[in-house]
Order: structure tokens, then sequence, then C-alpha cells
């Protein structure tokens, strides 16, 4: 099956003039969702399943960019929970007055922001596979995530250059990105491998990154740099109900900081995907998608 493409894709003014780009799946007049991408990742990272699902379930899945990728302007947050007054801004703009919210991975901070900046419209947050936090009093040690603690400042000083040296590469690895998906897909874990392998999954990422990187590529250097900081909110004073999968074979982030985060969240439910890795998530959208719009 084909993948389908986005019924809307556009680009709204929040503050101080930047813009968020964003792309809509599934009925115009369906109950929003907003979804937020991966670190890389732009507004079309939006699994096949989760496209599919929109559409059966009558959801308006809205993917939206960060600032420095796509069509979002470039701005450099003092912390992830400066993100959420831009996510209230776009959904007034779109008319959604009360909807969820989602992310994968790098996005699942900037969910909870967004969880907790606005606990009187969304009505519910997924977190997959989420970054949990590297500083302060929930903070985890160790994996892979844990260098952008470690390498903060110098990752700070280095952004600029570094989002240049990504949008080079991204850009010069287009015309062979087939056979380098299909390698980056083979070096991953097992888990990881099954959700590279299904359906319309490489069309989605290759046409993902080749859309969000034609003029810039800044927003995982900004991502990096915020996962090494204080998030600027208590993740556990979040209100409305979170929902966090995450696999227990995860190399990036450790499912025992996700874990322990989650159980000092009192409106979290927690479940370990056995056999699964970082991006096992994208293989469960349905089962998300009904679980965070229950709640409406």
């Amino acid at each position: 099956m084909p993948l389908s493409g986005p019924r809307l894709d556009g680009a709204a003014t929040v503050r101080d003039g930047r813009r968020l780009g964003y792309a809509e799946f599934g009925p115009a007049d369906g109950f929003p969702v907003f979804w937020f991408h991966g670190t890389p990742g732009a507004r079309n990272q939006v699994p096949p399943l989760g496209r599919q699902a929109a559409d059966d379930l009558g959801l308006r899945v809205i993917g939206v960019e960060r600032p420095g990728i796509g069509r979002s302007t470039h701005h450099r947050y003092r912390t992830v929970a400066d993100f959420a007054p831009d996510i209230e801004i776009l959904a007034d703009r779109l008319g959604a007055d009360r909807f969820a919210v989602v992310g994968l991975s790098g996005g699942g901070p900037y969910t909870l922001a967004v969880a907790h900046h606005l606990p009187d419209r969304v009505v519910a947050a997924g977190v997959l596979g989420g970054v949990a936090p590297t500083v302060g009093p929930h903070a985890g040690r160790g994996g892979i995530v844990d260098l952008t603690r470690r390498f903060n400042g110098p990752l700070g000083a280095a952004s600029a250059p570094l989002g240049v040296v990504l949008w080079s590469v991204v850009n010069g690895l287009k015309p062979v990105a087939g056979p380098v998906y299909s390698r980056f897909a083979g070096l991953m874990p097992e888990g990881d491998q099954r959700v590279f392998a299904a359906d319309g999954v490489q069309e989605m990422f290759i046409g993902d990154l080749v859309a969000g990187s034609r003029r810039q590529c800044r927003a995982l250097a900004n991502d990096i740099v915020l996962f090494g900081r204080d998030w600027g909110f208590d993740p556990t004073a979040i209100e409305v109900p979170v929902y966090w999968w995450h696999g227990d074979a995860d190399p990036i982030v450790r499912l025992d900081h996700a874990q322990t985060l989650a159980e000092q969240m009192p409106t979290a439910t927690f479940e370990v995907r056995p056999g699964e890795s970082h991006l096992g998530g994208f293989g469960i959208a349905r089962e998300v998608l009904e679980a965070v719009t229950a709640h409406r």
C-alpha cells in the first residue's frame, strides 16, 4: 500500500514573528492530536500506522516541526519548557481548543512540557521511548543521552556550525538515501529492524528528512543542547493522564531512567515493551492514538 501524504502542509506564525511548520493527517474536523517528531525529524514523521489510524478513528493528527527544521523558523529555546507557549499559539491558530499530544524519542520532553503548561486544554499525553532528564532532581545517569549533559558547554557553543555540518551531510546523502537507510537499519537492534522493515516506514523517514532538511537542519543540534539542561518545568507536577511506552532493549534512553521518572509522575501509566528498542513505538501508533484520545 502506498504511503498516504498529508492532507495539509503549512506553517503558522507564533511568537516574535517566527513560524512553525506542520502537516495534517486525517479529517479536518477530527479530534486534534499534536504529534512531535523525534531527533532528528520533521513534520512528516508520523508513522504509516498512525496516518491510517487517523483516517480510521476520525482524528486530526498534526505533525509539528520544532524551530530549525523544514518550514519552522530557526530559534534556540532556553529550555524545553519554552516550546509549550508556541504550541499554545499554534493550537489557537488551528482552532484546536482541546487536544492530545504525542511525542517520539526527542519529542517526548516537549510533549510533557505542553501537557504541563496546558492542563486545561491537553486531554492526555503519549510518550514513545521518550528522552528522560539528564539534569535536575529526576535525572538519570548513563546511556547515550547523558552525553548531552557531559558535553553541554561545547555543544552549545558549536550548535550553529554543527547545524550547518548536519545540513551538508543530510543533503549529500540524498542521492543514496535508500542504500544508506538499509545499511543503517541493519545496524540497529532487532526491535528497531522490525520497525524499519514495515511497509511505508522507509518512504516516511526518507521523505521526512528530505523535505525537512531542504533549507535547514538546526533542530537536531538545538535538541541535543536542550536535552543536556534542566527542562524548565517539573514533569512530576503534570496533572493530565500520561501514557509512556518504552522498549526494554532501548540503547538510546535507558529503561530504568524512563521508568524511574514515570513512577514519580502520579498521572503516568508506564508500559514496558519486551524485546523492543528505541523506535518500537512506531509499530503501536494506533494503540497510542486510541489511548490518548479516550479522554476527550
